[in-house]
Order: C-alpha cells, then structure tokens, then sequence
C-alpha cells in the first residue's frame, strides 16, 4: 500500500500585506481540494506580524500529489503570488521515512521539483526502531513497572506510551539512524 505525502513549506511575505496573504492560502487550498487524492491543509504563522507561514498539505499518494504539482491550476496559483510571497523551504515526508532521513530544504527554484530521496528498505527500517525500542522499553519496564503495578492495563499502556514516545522520536531514533545511516543508505561513510 502506497504511503500517504506531506508537504511541508514555510512562505515568507511582508507582514503588511497578511490579508492578501491569507486570502491567497484560502485560494490555493480551495484549487487543492478539487484533486483526486487531497486529505487537507493548514498553515500557522510563528507569532502576530511574522513573516513566515508554515504550511502543510498532504495527498494520499505521490501520483496524487504530482498530479497536483504538475497542473495548470498549482502553476497559476503560485504565479498569482510573485512578487509579495517568498518560497524559502518545502520538505516531503511519508510515513515514518521522516525518522530516517534528516530534513533537507530546496532552494525556491526547485520547490516545484519532487526530490528523489529513497527510504531504505522497511526491513531496515523495522530493525532501526527495535534496535532503539528495544532498550528503551526494557529500560521503561524496570523503571516505571514498579510504579504502575496497580493501574489497569489501559491505563499502564497509557502512561508508558506517553512517556517512550517523546522519549524515542526525540532522543532514540535520531541518535540510531545517524549511527546506522550508512547501512540504511547503503552509502559508506564520507
């Protein structure tokens, strides 16, 4: 099964000019919306008077979002904005890839261009986080099983999750994929 996309990009526009910013957003996800394969957007700014938008729009395969990418419709949007909206970053993430590739920003010249990053295989993958989880968990049951003996099941399974999360998307997995990253791309060290 095809993984779904997210797209990340982070937009730079004069603070002054935030009203035809946003009806600009409201524009392009309105056009988005009318695709095959489209499951939504939204966009934040920092704080009041920011420059920076982020925004998210995700497809639920990468033929969906090319099709997107790739029509009249995206090409006229983002032609409507030059002039006031900067593109300054975009990145594409499916599925738990994200963990094993570090972010990588496109020059605004090639934010139209899909970047050809291959995962490593899922096998590979699936070893990379029981080589974190495994430890992790090992260390959580004896520190926090103790404490938790009481609870119900639900419960227990709670509370654990909520702390090895954090705890594995943070500090583990990062720490793991960089150390084996040149038997995940297959690449030798440089």
């Amino acid at each position: 099964m095809e993984s779904a996309v997210t797209v990340a990009i982070t937009r730079r526009a004069d603070p002054s000019r935030a009203a035809e910013m946003a009806a600009w957003v409201r524009a392009g996800a309105s056009l988005a919306e009318d695709f095959p394969g489209f499951l939504g957007t939204g966009w934040v700014r920092p704080a009041p008077g920011s420059p920076e938008w982020h925004m998210l729009y995700r497809f639920a395969t990468a033929d969906a979002l090319r099709e997107w990418e790739e029509s009249p419709q995206r090409l006229w949007w983002l032609t409507s904005a030059e002039g006031f909206v900067e593109h300054t970053r975009m990145e594409k993430r499916t599925g738990i890839e994200g963990w094993f590739d570090p972010p990588r920003e496109l020059p605004p010249s090639d934010l139209h261009v899909k970047p050809e990053v291959k995962a490593p295989p899922r096998w590979k993958q699936a070893v990379t986080i029981w080589l974190g989880f495994f430890p992790v968990s090992l260390l959580a049951g004896w520190l926090l099983a103790p404490h938790l003996t009481g609870l119900h099941l639900i419960l227990r399974t709670m509370i654990t999750t909520l702390i090895l999360t954090p705890i594995m998307t943070y500090l583990v997995l990062p720490r793991v994929t960089r150390a084996l990253q040149p038997w995940l791309t297959g690449q030798r060290p440089k």
